[in-house]
């Protein structure tokens, strides 16, 4: 995982490979210190080249998503696979989770 600040002050998380239990207390690390410390005007999380993703990474996505609104940033997924996407709109959350 890689985080990259765009020119319009939004922050991008890279994500790569797969969001399960051995992954997501990072990405969930990350997003949450990121958004302490950085205060962006978007959390924008890249999902090109995530290729597998179960509960737990969804639950990592919902808890960024929290954090972000809490602080008043906007929270977006970028570009998820086919797969992640339909994981996504099985659950219901491809509108919470701002999926671009």
């Amino acid at each position: 995982m890689t985080t990259r600040q765009q020119a319009d002050g939004a922050m991008v998380v890279d994500v790569r490979g797969s969001l399960d239990a051995a992954t997501v207390d990072s990405l969930r690390e990350l997003l949450r210190e990121t958004l302490q410390r950085d205060r962006p005007t978007a959390m924008i999380v890249d999902l090109t080249y995530v290729t597998f993703m179960d509960s737990v990474g969804i639950g990592a996505l919902v808890a960024g998503q929290r954090a972000a609104r809490d602080i008043g940033t906007r929270f977006q997924l970028r570009n998820p696979s086919e797969f992640v996407h339909r994981q996504l709109r099985v659950t219901g959350l491809t509108e919470l989770l701002g999926c671009i």
